[in-house]
């Protein structure tokens, strides 16, 4: 076994690990509980996990997605953020090695997936990760080879502004809010860990799949023009395809005008 494959494999466990963690902050962030104590436990009869029923992904498995004292089902969302942040840091390492980009990316990532599973079940987005994130975002801009510290600071000022404005319109012209506060937030703490250029290309991608989801959901569902729809995960989704894939497709597209 190669000496790459095995960096891959740790990054791997450690991401799905992060995981773990990860699905206790989407858990109790919106209750506004400790995400330290208690220990982890079967949020229907209250059973305190062992060691072994803490095993990311492993221990879904092993107890066949079922709590080992009560049998209440348990939500696939856990094994998946595990597995989603297992393929984030062993994708990070492949792409950045041992650099500094690797846990600041991770951290970013992270608070991403937070953001995303919170948003879609209480259509919310917590203050707690996404005003810290813009100050870490801009922290880490001073490791960052690719960002300065003013690219972060001016995209925490356009992506703020721009869904600022987007929401102001909104309320002018329909008299009603169409985007929250944390889809504000969220998108200033995007343009802090990847700075202004990021933001066009994250807002184009994040409105163009939600425009069609909502359609579609509307053709399905025969809901509503007005039926609400979390935008977090769509702006986390694009930031992450901007992340790894910007830089290419913003020359592609460049390219694509320069050819017309």
């Amino acid at each position: 076994m190669s000496l790459f494959l095995v960096w891959c494999i740790i990054f791997f466990v450690l991401g799905a690990c992060i995981g773990s963690f990860l699905n206790v902050c989407i858990y109790r962030l919106p209750q506004g509980r400790s995400i330290v104590r208690p220990g982890s436990a079967c949020p229907e009869c209250g059973h305190s996990l062992a060691w072994w029923e803490n095993i990311p992904i492993v221990s879904y498995l092993l107890l066949r997605a079922r709590c080992r004292s009560c049998r209440a089902p348990i939500s696939f969302q856990y094994p998946l953020v595990e597995l989603l942040m297992g393929v984030a840091a062993t994708a990070l390492f492949m792409r950045y090695g041992l650099g500094p980009e690797m846990p600041i990316y991770l951290c970013f990532i992270g608070c991403l997936l937070v953001v995303t599973f919170v948003d879609l079940e209480h259509q919310i987005i917590p203050d707690i990760v996404s005003l810290p994130g813009i100050v870490l975002g801009f922290i880490f801009s001073f490791w960052l080879p690719e960002l300065s510290w003013m690219d972060s600071i001016v995209g925490v000022l356009t992506g703020g502004g721009i869904l600022y404005m987007v929401a102001w319109l909104y309320y002018v012209i329909a008299h009603r809010e169409g985007m929250g506060g944390g889809d504000i937030k969220l998108l200033a703490m995007i343009g802090a860990f990847l700075g202004w250029k990021s933001i066009p290309l994250v807002i184009f991608l994040s409105a163009a799949v939600g425009a069609a989801t909502g359609l579609t959901l509307m053709v399905v569902s025969r809901g509503g023009r007005h039926s609400a729809i979390p935008y977090g995960p769509f702006l986390a989704g694009a930031a992450v395809i901007a992340l790894f894939w910007g830089s290419e497709l913003i020359r592609w597209y460049s390219g694509f005008l320069a050819g017309v």
